[in-house]
């Protein structure tokens, strides 16, 4: 048992390292017409990105990506960050998704993760969940929930990688 718990905590540390160095992996994904993409394919001109992990019945999800909505045009102005909203509703309710964007008048590209492959290979357990991308289109962050205000915190990790500081300070 006391060799245990320190190998854990090396395994994990080294899985978080990993991690901040990768990419999407080359999992397809769909679009809102049901078009295939291969999310690791999907990019913004050396940018960051922010992709969301969200659902329809996730009300937390929704209040973050309104939120994030009312300012969205300002950020992409101030940073030319891209939000990349991905839907976890399985297949009965994937047809849900696109009138539901439309109504919120969300401008971001949302995509379907149907099956759950990207979700899972990923290990997002719990929604919202916020990765963020740098422009290389490595995870250097991510977050999981939402209270008001993480948004804040989130454009303040876009502002410092866009001027090449160390998000971690």
């Amino acid at each position: 048992m006391n060799k245990f718990i320190p190998t854990l905590f090396l395994s994990l540390i080294c899985s978080i390292g990993l991690l901040a160095q990768e990419g999407l992996p080359s999992i397809q994904i769909k679009d809102l017409m049901g078009n295939q993409v291969d999310a690791s394919t999907l990019s913004n001109d050396g940018k960051p990105i922010v992709v969301s992990f969200w659902a329809t019945w996730c009300k937390p999800c929704i209040r973050e990506l309104s939120t994030i909505n009312d300012d969205y045009i300002d950020w992409q102005d101030e940073t030319g960050v891209k939000l990349i909203a991905i839907s976890i509703d399985d297949s009965r309710l994937s047809s849900k998704v696109r009138p539901f964007v439309t109504g919120q008048g969300w401008e971001y590209e949302v995509y379907l993760d149907e099956n759950s492959e990207l979700r899972r290979a990923l290990n997002v357990n719990n929604i919202p969940h916020t990765f963020l991308l740098n422009g290389e289109g490595e995870i250097v962050w991510q977050h999981n929930g939402y209270i008001p205000g993480d948004e804040d915190h989130l454009y303040e990790l876009i502002t410092k990688l866009v001027n090449g500081e160390d998000i971690n300070e």
